[in-house]
C-alpha cells in the first residue's frame, strides 16, 4: 500500500510524497478496522496525530482517499491477473488463466477483507475513477490475447473485435465487479472452468 497508484486520484500535494503515503497507511488499517462508510476524515487525522486540516493538504475528500487505497488493490489484482496471463504460451489458455485469475482475486479480495471489500462496493456503485480504470485495464488484456488468437489462428475473425471484447467482458463481469460478486459465490468452483469452455467454443475458427 505504500506506492502510489498509477491509477487517478483525487489527491493535492507532490505525487510521491512520505506524508500521503502515511495517509493512505494509516488510512487503509483504520477502514480495515472500522469499515470505510463508517470512518471520518476527523477520525483519520487523530488516528495519524495529524491535523484535520493537514489531511486536506494531500486529499480533497474521504472518497479520495479510499480511491487511492481502491486503486493500489485494483491495480496490484490487475497486476496478478496479467502474470498469470503471463505463464500460458498459447491464447486459449491464457484466456483460461485469465479467468481462473479474475474469479480467484476477486474470492480472495472478498473473504480476506471485507471492510477493505466495502471501499470496492462504493467505488463500483459511484463508478470511481479507479474502478473504471480498473475495468479498462481488463478488457485490454482481453484485447491482447484476442489479437494474438487471431493472429494465430485459434480465434475466429469475423465478429468485430470490439464486439468480441465486450462480449466477453460481460461474461467476465459478475466476478469483477463486488456489487455482483456477492450473489455470484454459489457458482466459484466450476464457473472458470465452465465459462471459459463455452467462450473458447464460441471463438473456435
Amino acid at each position: 500500500m505504500k506506492k502510489t497508484s498509477t491509477y487517478a486520484a483525487s489527491a493535492r500535494g507532490p505525487a510521491d510524497h512520505e506524508v500521503r503515503d502515511q495517509i493512505v497507511l494509516a488510512a487503509t488499517e483504520h477502514f480495515s478496522r472500522y469499515g470505510y462508510e463508517k470512518t471520518t476524515v476527523s477520525d483519520l487525522a487523530k488516528a495519524i496525530g495529524f491535523s484535520k486540516a493537514y489531511i486536506y493538504k494531500f486529499f480533497e475528500s474521504k472518497q479520495a482517499i479510499g480511491e487511492m487505497i481502491c486503486a493500489n488493490c485494483l491495480g496490484q489484482i490487475g497486476t496478478d491477473i496479467k502474470a498469470a496471463i503471463d505463464q500460458a504460451d498459447r491464447p486459449p489458455e491464457k484466456l483460461r488463466r485469465m479467468f481462473k485469475s479474475i474469479v480467484e482475486l476477486s474470492l480472495q479480495l472478498f473473504s480476506q477483507d471485507r471492510k477493505l471489500y466495502e471501499i470496492a462496493t462504493s467505488a463500483a456503485t459511484e463508478r470511481w475513477q479507479s474502478t473504471l480504470a480498473y475495468e479498462e485495464q481488463i478488457r485490454t488484456l482481453l484485447r491482447g490475447i484476442l489479437e494474438e488468437g487471431r493472429q494465430s489462428g485459434d480465434f475466429e475473425r469475423k465478429t468485430p473485435l470490439d464486439e468480441t471484447v465486450m462480449a466477453i467482458y460481460l461474461v467476465m463481469r459478475p466476478y469483477l465487479n463486488p456489487l455482483i460478486l456477492q450473489h455470484s459465490l454459489d457458482y466459484t468452483e466450476d464457473a472458470p472452468s465452465q465459462l471459459s469452455s463455452l467462450v473458447l467454443r464460441s471463438l473456435s475458427p
